[in-house]
């Protein structure tokens, strides 16, 4: 599992998908950026900038919960979106329709929010001890939504617990792999944000082959 070998197979799988991988980092990016947008510009009272009412503390609070239910409800994307790069990094032929297609599986769907709620409460309350114990659990759970891919039977609980023990000894090698994108990154910003169009398909396609070879060293022992 050295980290140049899974970047150099996530380049490989990236081979013949550069095109689709781009288009999917666009149309997230939009769906991310203007959905939230949107929702606060119709529960905020549109475009003009009203003065301080008593309703004003009332308007806020609907936009509020509205963005609270809209970050809720894109959470199954989010997953899809990893679960789509999976697909890639296994050769498997991966498709946008494939990611949206989330929403058809309610239940699936309902799953993936509350994993996500349940990681995110985890990851909080080793934060209130310190702020490094808060990263290396939220290192430990890192593995969670792709075992949930292999292993729709798994409970949430089941799930989180399987990739604590999976991460045991790799989490600093899981560490490396992400800062070895920084120089990536910052060329990113430097081109006012396009190259993240790149980026982002790179890093998730490597923490996805992360993902594969550190399930297929363990099966092997």
């Amino acid at each position: 599992m050295k980290i140049s070998a899974i970047k150099q197979q996530a380049r490989g799988a990236l081979q013949g998908n550069w095109g689709l991988c781009v288009l999917l980092s666009f149309l997230t990016f939009l769906i991310f950026t203007i959905v939230p947008n949107v929702i606060s510009l119709l529960f905020g009272g549109g475009w003009e900038v009203s003065e301080v009412s008593e309703g004003s503390a009332e308007v806020a609070w609907q936009a509020s919960i509205a963005n609270i239910i809209v970050s809720l409800l894109l959470i199954p994307l989010s997953v899809a979106v990893y679960w789509f790069y999976l697909s890639i990094a296994r050769l498997e032929g991966a498709r946008l329709s494939q990611v949206f297609a989330i929403y058809a599986d309610w239940k699936k769907s309902l799953k993936l929010i509350g994993t996500s709620i349940v990681v995110s409460i985890f990851v909080f309350l080793w934060t209130l001890l310190f702020i490094i114990p808060g990263i290396i659990k939220q290192f430990s759970y890192s593995q969670t939504f792709f075992l949930l891919k292999d292993h729709p039977e798994y409970s949430i609980l089941e799930a989180i617990t399987e990739s604590k023990v999976r991460m045991k000894g790799y989490k600093w090698k899981y560490f490396l792999l992400h800062l070895s994108f920084i120089g990536w990154g910052i060329l990113s910003v430097i081109t006012f944000g396009i190259g993240f169009l790149w980026l982002i398909p790179y890093i998730t396609t490597s923490t996805a082959t992360f993902y594969n070879e550190l399930i297929k060293t363990q099966e092997s022992q």
